[in-house]
């Protein structure tokens, strides 16, 4: 059952949330209350029953609340959030300054917003014209009056019991067009929201759950059509990218990320059966290029994953970067960072995107800082290795050759009793929690994670619908684990400063114009430093470990910065001037 709420606006979101014509009432119909003007107590239920009566009413029509040429310059209105990294370039950066670092010290929190499910946020809020879309755990999502926190409408998924989901039952966030909001579910559906009301308006189902499919993605909207990615990789699955009709759901194309038997790469797997069910999921939205019209997403490991007895090759499309023409899902170009995986090091962390000068030469480069260690720069317009170099702790590469490949240490293979300590670990250097990257600055902001793993190889029988990880992995007890917001010049690979945190974390990173960098970490500190020095400048303890990236938007001349932390979501600014 899929059940959905409606809370009344508060007085300041009626300028920014009109009655929105609703279709007729058909079978389905659950009973919806939007109200239209503040509600004294004693009116609530006259009006309830008026409202209620203006829906059934209304004819189906609607002006679209976001469109295409909204998204495609989404830099331009910094008010609003309106995809998953921001812009399509993957930036993270706004260009708001009103909270800067000479006054950051004086944020205070504004509201706070708590899901009734358990579990920790991943998400990316969307915040269109007052009004935010969040999705939690357990693919419970809501729309929040951005000025108050107040909830105006709920939606709540019906899962299977047994659901596949091997990292947690999460959800990365919401796409938008038009009034329409996408969410990719753990059961494996793509599905269409009404951003007025939550009511569903179509349910595509992608994949089997019971195999192992799941989506944890935010999607990605490009023109007409939304873009999701597969998780599954450490049940054996087929990863696969997808792309849907908006108004639809139809099905437009799929790109596998394994290749069929015959097809160009097919002959990195030793077999077609280690193939159909070698992993390389696509869990993490990946970015856009509107001038060459390349879609560029990252694909993860190969399963299973840290056993290579059964796999041997390099195992494509694992661990990559992934070029496609979005109009028809072709493949354009692919880079793989990490051939023949046996550490779990998916290439599942966000592509930047950027046009800048290398070598006295304009170039477009994507910039990618991977779980196996090491910081790429590739020329995006073909793929073309440029140059890359470690930014965390590695103990199994030399180093990378001229063609992108690592050179590999002479070291052992895990074996079943015998253990290979390795660095980074399994969860790597870093992860699925975005960078950003600053305009302002030309520096890069990743969160590193300094943790490094003993791995061990346990080969097992493929079941389906089951576990296929042919390993364990524990950490090493010799040095404890820390992390770090590092920013790196994409020009260089170069760290030009560090801010060194207590555990290895799971917190994105935000950049603003005002000349700052907001992270948090695994303790729950909420955390703001000077963008161009790492200086720390103001930190709030909010109670839970942050697993998410901040966002940051306006509101009649008023800047907010929003950041979830374990079930809450908290949204802070600078006091109100006076009045």
């Amino acid at each position: 059952m899929i059940r959905r709420s409606f809370v009344p606006p508060s007085p300041e979101a009626q300028a920014v949330l009109p009655v929105l014509p609703l279709r007729p009432v058909g079978p389905e119909f659950r009973k919806t209350f939007l109200f239209a003007a503040p509600l004294g107590f004693l009116r609530a239920s006259a009006l309830s029953f008026l409202c209620f009566f203006v829906l059934v009413a209304l004819p189906a029509s609607a002006p679209a609340q976001v469109t295409y040429d909204q998204i495609l310059h989404s830099a331009d209105s910094p008010s609003n959030w309106l995809q998953y990294a921001g812009t399509y370039d993957g930036h993270r950066y706004s260009s708001l300054s009103q909270i800067n670092r000479d006054n950051v010290s004086q944020l205070a929190a504004q509201w706070i917003f708590q899901t009734p499910q358990p579990g920790s946020f991943e998400n990316t809020p969307l915040v269109v014209n007052g009004i935010m879309y969040v999705t939690a755990p357990e693919d419970l999502a809501f729309a929040l009056d951005a000025h108050t926190g107040r909830k105006l409408w709920a939606y709540k998924r019906a899962l299977p019991e047994k659901l596949r989901a091997c990292c947690g039952h999460t959800n990365r966030g919401f796409a938008i067009l038009g009034t329409r909001l996408f969410l990719a579910t753990l059961d494996a559906h793509v599905v269409a929201l009404d951003s007025a009301t939550g009511n569903v308006l179509w349910d595509v189902q992608a994949a089997d759950y019971a195999q192992g499919y799941a989506f944890t993605v935010a999607p990605l909207v490009v023109k007409d059509k939304v873009i999701v990615g597969v998780s599954g990789g450490e049940y054996g699955i087929r990863g696969f990218i997808d792309a849907y009709d908006v108004a639809t759901g139809k099905r437009v194309w799929r790109f596998y990320t394994i290749p069929a038997p015959g097809e160009p790469g097919s002959d990195t797997w030793s077999s077609p059966e280690a193939a159909a069910r070698g992993g390389a999921p696509a869990w993490v939205t990946g970015t856009y290029d509107p001038g060459l019209n390349l879609l560029y997403w990252p694909t993860g490991n190969p399963s299973p994953s840290d056993d290579g007895s059964g796999r041997k090759g390099d195992n494509l499309y694992s661990n990559s970067i992934l070029a496609l023409n979005p109009d028809t899902g072709k493949l354009q170009w692919y880079f793989q960072f990490t051939p023949f995986d046996l550490h779990d090091w998916d290439a599942t962390e966000v592509p930047v995107l950027l046009d800048t000068e290398l070598d006295g030469k304009p170039r477009k480069l994507l910039l990618h800082a991977n779980r196996n260690g090491f910081f790429y720069v590739l020329d995006r317009t073909n793929g073309k290795f440029l140059f890359a170099k470690p930014f965390a702790k590695q103990t199994w590469a030399k180093g990378i050759d001229v063609s992108g490949k690592p050179i590999l240490l002479d070291t052992p293979q895990p074996g079943e009793t015998e253990g290979v300590p390795t660095c980074p670990g399994a969860a790597g250097a870093t992860n699925w929690m975005p960078p950003s990257y600053s305009p302002q600055t030309g520096l890069l902001y990743v969160t590193a994670r300094e943790q490094c793993d003993v791995f061990y190889t346990h080969p097992q029988h493929f079941v389906e619908g089951r576990l296929f990880l042919g390993s364990m992995y524990v950490p090493s007890t010799k040095v404890k684990d820390w992390g770090a917001v590092r920013a790196i010049d994409p020009k260089t690979g170069d760290i030009r400063w560090e801010y060194k945190e207590f555990s290895a974390t799971w917190a994105g990173n935000l950049s603003t114009a005002g000349h700052l960098v907001f992270t948090g970490d695994l303790e729950g500190n909420f955390i703001a430093l000077d963008a161009d020095t790492g200086k720390p400048l103001w930190h709030i303890q909010t109670g839970s470990a942050i697993y998410a990236p901040p966002i940051t938007f306006e509101l009649d001349g008023r800047q907010y910065v929003s950041i979830s932390s374990g079930a809450l979501l908290l949204t802070f600014a600078l006091p109100a001037p006076a009045r």
